[in-house]
């Protein structure tokens, strides 16, 4: 799998994930703050399919933007579902909705975790290597 392929795949995979826990958002009426769903809506939703899309013109950009947006989700996610004890934690959650709420919860944080170090990997990987001029000039 190519450095390309492998961030396609998880950036499509996050949000395939992402649809799927947004319906149990909804149908659990678990509610986020403004900030909170301006934060799901930029940095979770759409940054990834930014950095994705930058990739094809400027690789390393590409990596870091969806490496960032990754790990900035992987903390958003790990903090709200699993930290606070607010309405957003998986104990909290509607019993109807809590198994796949809990389920893409943590299918979330082993797609945010792999994309994080997928696109750090693809933006090094881009970076091109110095070597110094050799000594016999």
């Amino acid at each position: 799998m190519t450095k390309g392929q492998a961030l396609a795949s998880v950036v499509l995979v996050h949000f395939a994930i992402n649809v799927a826990h947004g319906r149990a958002h909804v149908g659990a009426e678990v509610p986020l703050s403004l900030l909170g769903m301006l934060f799901v809506y930029i940095v979770i939703l759409a940054a990834p399919l930014a950095g994705l899309g930058v990739w094809r013109w400027r690789p390393r950009l590409g990596g870091w933007i969806v490496a960032a947006s990754m790990g900035g989700a992987l903390v958003f996610g790990l903090i709200n579902h699993f930290l606070i004890d607010g309405s957003d934690h998986v104990a909290h959650v509607a019993a109807d909705w809590r198994l796949l709420f809990g389920i893409t919860a943590m299918l979330l944080v082993v797609c945010e975790l792999a994309g994080t170090v997928i696109g750090v990997w693809a933006a090094r990987e881009s970076i091109p290597t110095w070597r110094p001029a050799s000594a016999s000039k």
